[in-house]
């Protein structure tokens, strides 16, 4: 965990960087409306990739319940926003989790922290996807686990090959979903 003394010294050193970067691109960085963008461009950075100092795994093993429990549990249309490590430009949309318990249940507001938590650092949406997937498996050692994200990409839409209405889905599973049957439910339960 880094300390706030840390945080505002590395915020500060970022908003330095951010000054050079509008020099450079021809701005003039005195007028009124460029005053504090630099500090608050640092601020949001900070902000959206805070997912690398907390433990996903944490969160989950702090409300694991013992129950007897073994059908399918779906938390679906998780928003999220992530940024592109590519081109550090946002993509966004939801998240749709699912596990069936072996034993063991979870607080089903930290399925949402979880996806959070991947969601804040530089990613692509084929590895955030197996990273839920993962902690969720290993941390709670289910029967399996299913993640589906579907997701705009502002580095399609904004720059690139423009296409504003194009979305990306992807998906990653263990266990019992590897059975086409349990992918079914599951796909035809969220799709509702």
């Amino acid at each position: 965990m880094v300390r706030n003394d840390e945080m505002s010294k590395r915020r500060d050193e970022i908003a330095v960087l951010y000054k050079r970067i509008l020099e450079l691109l021809g701005e003039d960085v005195t007028r009124e409306g460029l005053l504090r963008t630099p500090e608050r461009v640092a601020k949001s950075l900070q902000f959206l990739t805070n997912g690398y100092a907390q433990d996903p795994e944490a969160i989950l093993a702090s409300a694991r319940f013992r129950e007897d429990y073994r059908q399918m549990v779906i938390v679906k249309d998780i928003d999220f926003f992530s940024m592109c490590e590519h081109h550090l430009l946002p993509f966004f949309g939801k998240a749709h989790v699912a596990y069936i318990p072996d034993g063991t249940v979870v607080g089903l507001s930290k399925i949402p922290r979880v996806v959070d938590v991947f969601a804040r650092r530089l990613q692509i949406q084929e590895r955030m996807t197996t990273q839920i997937k993962d902690c969720i498996q290993d941390t709670l050692n289910p029967l399996g686990v299913m993640v589906v994200i579907e997701a705009q990409h502002l580095c399609m839409q904004m720059r690139g090959v423009e296409k504003q209405n194009s979305v990306t889905t992807t998906s990653d599973f263990t266990g019992a979903f590897n059975q086409a049957k349990t992918r079914e439910e599951f796909i035809s339960l969220i799709k509702k």
